[in-house]
């Protein structure tokens, strides 16, 4: 195993850590692809993995720069990862889109708090309820 090889897995690893156990499959056939190396040996095999912040502390930030891009899809994918690792109560949950209000406004509120709702579903379905 060469030292690129290394970084990827042990990128896979902090994906699963993030997203939820096994989502790292997804990645399977892509460790020849430039930008999904970058991804998952970097953003997730440093940036993820440095443990000087929480994922729960790094997702928040997600969050926030997340929906003031009003990007509910993004929002969606990191509430996902926050589900699966019961990140938030509902009552926190509640609070983050009344806490961004005046720092993102509402009309990038109203992609988070579809994205969280989008989440909650789609995390209810899966887990047969």
């Amino acid at each position: 195993m060469t030292m690129s090889d290394n970084a990827w897995e042990n990128g896979l690893k902090v994906f699963d850590a993030v997203y939820g156990k096994g989502t790292s499959a997804m990645m399977k056939g892509r460790e020849n692809d430039r930008f999904n190396r970058e991804i998952i040996e970097n953003q997730f095999g440093n940036l993820w993995a440095d443990d000087a912040l929480s994922i729960r502390e790094k997702r928040l930030m997600v969050l926030g720069a997340t929906t003031m891009l009003g990007r509910q899809d993004l929002i969606e994918i990191q509430m996902m990862g926050a589900l699966a690792n019961d990140e938030f109560t509902e009552e926190e949950l509640a609070l983050i889109p009344h806490f961004l209000l005046f720092y993102a406004g509402a009309g990038n509120c109203t992609a988070l708090i579809r994205g969280i709702e989008a989440a909650k579903a789609r995390f209810a379905e899966m887990k047969g309820g």
